[in-house]
């Protein structure tokens, strides 16, 4: 992993964290590969458990340098890369839009390539852990915030691999929702795998229903958006969320979800065989 840091502007101590970080990696693994490993070692670092949730370690989790390095990371990551200019060049190209929410930006990445794209469209990002290193880089940009709560409407917000993150997905969706003006989009993108200890795995049933959800909290689907994992939606809707059919939908599918993936174990290797027997010799 080959990422340049020692000439940046960061402390001391954070150099000597990432650094030390760094030589944890397994030069046998890919990048991506090894800035999880560092992830989940930091997590077990501050005695974190996905199903036994300390929000006073998970906080900590979530300042740590680790996620700094991570930003360092996704910028010369290129398939990273490619998911946020997609996402970027999208925005770029509505009129409609002035502007837009990264919900839980981080390292300001997207707001950047956002900002370089159209200078006169405004982004806040909402990010609860900024590093000092991220608000230096908006430094120069004048149309890039941070900002700690959400007080007005934007006509897109952007959240990407955030709702795999929190214990309960669907309220912050909901939140999410109320903070898009009517008609307004929402790009969303979910990991809800277990790739790091950070993804909750209570949330992993979404990975089947959540477009579901999405319907049913007043959105419409657009559609997927090319060259990146997220998909948009529209806010059609301003009706309060029925909470009661939510959560009974929400019972129903993690319910489900044991019984599709195994389902899926079974069924993979007897098609792959199926398809093995049926291929022309």
């Amino acid at each position: 992993m080959n990422i340049n840091y020692s000439d940046l502007n960061l402390n001391q101590t954070v150099k000597n964290e990432i650094s030390r970080l760094l030589r944890s990696i397994d030069n046998n693994k890919d990048d991506l590969e090894n800035i999880w490993q560092l992830m989940d070692i930091v997590w077990n670092e501050y005695r974190c458990n996905n199903k036994k949730l300390n929000w006073s370690n998970i906080d900590k989790f979530y300042s740590h340098p680790i996620w700094l390095l991570n930003g360092l990371f996704i910028e010369q990551h290129a398939l990273s890369m490619q998911h946020r200019n997609a996402i970027s060049d999208w925005i770029a190209g509505q009129p409609s839009i002035s502007k837009i929410l990264d919900y839980g930006g981080g390292f300001g990445t997207l707001a950047r390539l956002i900002a370089d794209e159209n200078p006169s469209l405004l982004v806040d990002i909402y990010e609860p852990h900024p590093s000092d290193y991220s608000k230096q880089k908006i430094s120069d940009y004048p149309q890039i915030q941070f900002i700690s709560n959400i007080k007005e409407k934007y006509d897109v917000l952007v959240s990407t691999d955030v709702l795999e993150h929190v214990p309960d997905p669907l309220k912050t969706f909901e939140k999410m929702i109320l903070s898009v003006k009517d008609n307004g989009y929402l790009i969303i993108a979910n990991n809800f795998f277990p790739v790091i200890k950070c993804h909750l795995p209570q949330t992993f049933h979404l990975r089947y229903t959540f477009n579901v959800f999405a319907k049913l909290m007043g959105l419409v689907i657009v559609g997927p958006l090319e060259e990146s994992h997220a998909t948009i939606f529209r806010k059609e809707s301003n009706k309060p969320v029925n909470w009661l059919v939510v959560r009974l939908l929400e019972k129903a599918s993690k319910g489900l979800f044991p019984l599709i993936e195994f389902s899926k174990s079974v069924l993979r290797p007897i098609y792959r065989l199926v398809k093995h027997e049926n291929t022309p010799r």
